[in-house]
């Protein structure tokens, strides 16, 4: 597995914000300060820990984004338009924003600054957040020329370390062998999208697996959420949490 040595210090001012009422968050305490993380939908959310907002996959059609904080960091997991969203990149990048996207977003973003390219199984460390790019692909759900829908290198799920949390955001995937091998979850977000991801049977197969603690489903479109917390309700060490995505 290749390991990419990064250390980037950013530089941050600490500052009280008021985020918009139409957000959704959640907050954790970690070994290290708190995490919250606010819930815009479809495949867009953002953390705030210790000073800093990460934003993933921001879309300017699914959130204010000219009203939500800007960015210390950028986490792109692919290039479909519903997760690569240039207009939302430059609403929120400041001049010392880094940008961390697969290498099919760089080659359709090529005039954005400070990106780093991100492929599967690449580590980074930035600004003490350690960072991994995990495979997310399908294997089942095809487009009608048989090709799919997210073909395996292109896009990337992240894990994110916050403190002593380990938080799996997994991109546009299925419940592929990479993921049901992962350990420490502590948050995972699998997507639940027909037919471009899983079924809330393949969420369940997943989420047995590699047995987070906190699930959220998102990316889920009209696929009907009960049908996942029937599939877990006897899971009793995995809370799923049903939020509006």
């Amino acid at each position: 597995m290749k390991k990419i040595l990064l250390y980037l210090t950013l530089f941050i001012t600490s500052t009280t914000m008021t985020l918009s009422q139409d957000l959704q968050t959640d907050t954790f305490t970690t070994d290290q300060g708190e995490l919250s993380i606010h819930f815009v939908k479809h495949g867009s959310l953002f953390f705030e820990f210790n000073g800093k907002i990460i934003h993933v996959d921001p879309v300017s059609g699914m959130g204010n984004y000219e009203e939500y904080p800007d960015a210390d960091l950028i986490l792109i997991t692919h290039q479909h338009s519903d997760h690569l969203d240039l207009n939302a990149i430059n609403l929120l990048k400041k001049d010392n924003t880094k940008i961390i996207m697969t290498e099919k977003c760089h080659e359709m973003t090529e005039n954005l600054s400070n990106v780093i390219v991100m492929h599967n199984g690449d580590e980074l460390n930035i600004n003490q957040l350690d960072i991994r790019a995990i495979p997310a692909y399908n294997i089942e759900h095809k487009r009608q020329n048989g090709k799919a829908f997210h073909p395996k290198g292109e896009g990337n799920g992240y894990i994110i370390t916050f403190g002593d949390k380990n938080v799996l955001v997994a991109g546009d995937t299925e419940n592929i062998p990479e993921i049901k091998a992962l350990k420490n979850i502590d948050i995972a977000f699998l997507p639940m999208n027909l037919p471009y991801t899983m079924t809330p049977e393949m969420v369940a197969d997943a989420a047995k697996a590699f047995r987070p603690k906190i699930l959220y489903p998102y990316h889920y479109g009209n696929t009907d959420t009960s049908k996942l917390v029937e599939l877990l309700n006897n899971e009793k060490d995995i809370e799923v949490r049903i939020k509006k995505m």
